[in-house]
């Protein structure tokens, strides 16, 4: 919620562009990975859900590097929004390298 209130901060021409952009890849994030706890009796479809939530952090990442860049934010907020989505993507790396931990396969998935 911090990058969206922060988002809510840049300047207005920004509005269909970066915003969008950098809120849309933030919602996908949680939305991918409750799409992954839902298919996690699917080993190939759970860590599917995972790797896009992975590429939707590291799409926020880009959208932050975008926004210090253009001075949106200062390298205080950066260093910890960015440090959190790289705490982020390795909680959600371990999951997919340790996914028959997180899995209750099907009978034909075993």
């Amino acid at each position: 919620m911090e990058i969206f209130e922060l988002s809510k901060t840049y300047p207005k021409d920004e509005c269909y562009s970066l915003i969008d952009q950098i809120r849309r890849s933030l919602r996908s994030v949680s939305a991918n990975i409750s799409e992954a706890w839902g298919k996690r009796k699917y080993g190939k479809s759970f860590v599917a859900k995972l790797t896009d939530s992975e590429g939707e952090s590291r799409e926020t990442q880009t959208g932050l590097e975008f926004s210090l860049a253009c001075k949106y934010i200062n390298e205080e907020q950066f260093n910890k929004l960015n440090n959190q989505y790289n705490q982020i993507i390795g909680m959600l790396v371990n999951m997919m390298n340790q996914s028959k931990n997180w899995c209750t396969f099907s009978q034909t998935e075993k």
